[in-house]
């Protein structure tokens, strides 16, 4: 099943449920997040939720796409309790760049390593715990509130002091919080996980700096367990046309990590586990087109895919123009 927001012909919000037979309008739900609250609260899981509430009218999700009509698929009444966050250093990558990481692992003394080369070998030795251990938490980092959530098909704005525009196809894991503070996954979606990689490599310090910004997820939201093996194609197109395309791996076959093992260490701080919050948490991805020397332009059209997760992830590249201010004493 997925699950998705859009807005109807009257301009009112409704959700999507796609099935293997179709995609219909929820009967009288305007938001997934007021639905997700909803199961969360009467304890019961959404398709459970969905099937009590029964489907209506079917709609052509591809032509809303194409109108402009789709949302974030999830949001929150207050941008603030939304949540963008992320981890990196958790994707194998292809059997090539494994295998190189592995011989460097294996070549160099502990001395000789990078700091993300360290953090690379804690996942491979300690990011898939057994019997109920807890594994080693990830790089982890944080992107914003909901003001830096794009709805697909709309433009991921990159600031006028940033120096590169990179793309970071990844699945995130969308969760709201409970009343008493447990969080509930609603399930998975393709995101562009926007950053400055130019910024990241003058200084992994500066990690930080290069993650603040836009970002985009969905269009639809897988409901259910994420597959083990997810293959997907990532691209760039300039003027109708594909200027660099290529492959990428997720899922826990292809990760260094548990899905279970990122979630505990985002959750574990009370910080996030607010009455009421959501929560957009990307796993990373090992496939850039800044590692094979693209420099992205204005108008430039990110496409994400993976079959598994309905409608491609879209959005152009807009360069912001500057915004001056300044810091005023009181």
């Amino acid at each position: 099943m997925l699950i998705s927001e859009l807005t109807d012909a009257n301009g009112v919000t409704r959700v999507a449920v796609r099935l293997e037979r179709g995609t219909w309008l929820l009967n009288g739900q305007t938001t997934v997040y007021a639905l997700a609250l909803a199961a969360a609260r009467a304890g019961k899981t959404l398709d459970g939720v969905i099937d009590e509430i029964g489907l209506g009218e079917t709609v052509d999700l591809a032509a809303a796409y194409a109108e402009g009509r789709l949302r974030t698929p999830i949001s929150h009444p207050d941008p603030a309790h939304l949540h963008l966050t992320g981890t990196g250093l958790t994707h194998l990558g292809s059997a090539a760049t494994r295998d190189s990481m592995h011989k460097k692992l294996a070549s160099d003394g502990e001395e000789n390593l990078t700091d993300s080369m360290k953090m690379f070998r804690m996942g491979l030795e300690g990011g898939k715990p057994t019997g109920g251990e807890v594994g080693v938490q990830p790089e982890w980092f944080y992107k914003g509130n909901g003001a830096f959530a794009v709805a697909p098909g709309q433009p991921l704005v990159s600031p006028n002091f940033a120096k590169d525009s990179g793309e970071e196809p990844e699945i995130a894991g969308i969760y709201v919080i409970g009343d008493d503070g447990t969080p509930f996954r609603v399930g998975f979606a393709l995101s562009n996980e926007f950053s400055d990689h130019v910024t990241e490599r003058v200084n992994y310090l500066w990690l930080a700096h290069s993650k603040l910004r836009n970002a985009s997820f969905g269009p639809e939201i897988l409901v259910g367990a994420l597959p083990e093996d997810i293959r997907g194609t990532s691209r760039i197109l300039r003027d109708g046309n594909t200027i660099w395309e290529k492959p990428f791996l997720s899922g826990e076959a292809n990760m260094s990590h548990t899905i279970a093992n990122l979630e505990h260490h985002h959750f574990k701080y009370g910080l996030f586990r607010q009455p009421g919050d959501v929560h957009v948490h990307m796993f990373g991805t090992a496939t850039l087109s800044f590692a094979d020397g693209i420099k992205t332009e204005a108008g430039d059209v990110f496409e994400i895919e993976a079959p598994d997760f309905g409608l491609p992830l879209l959005n152009p590249l807009a360069l912001a123009e500057p915004q001056p201010f300044e810091v005023r004493g009181l």
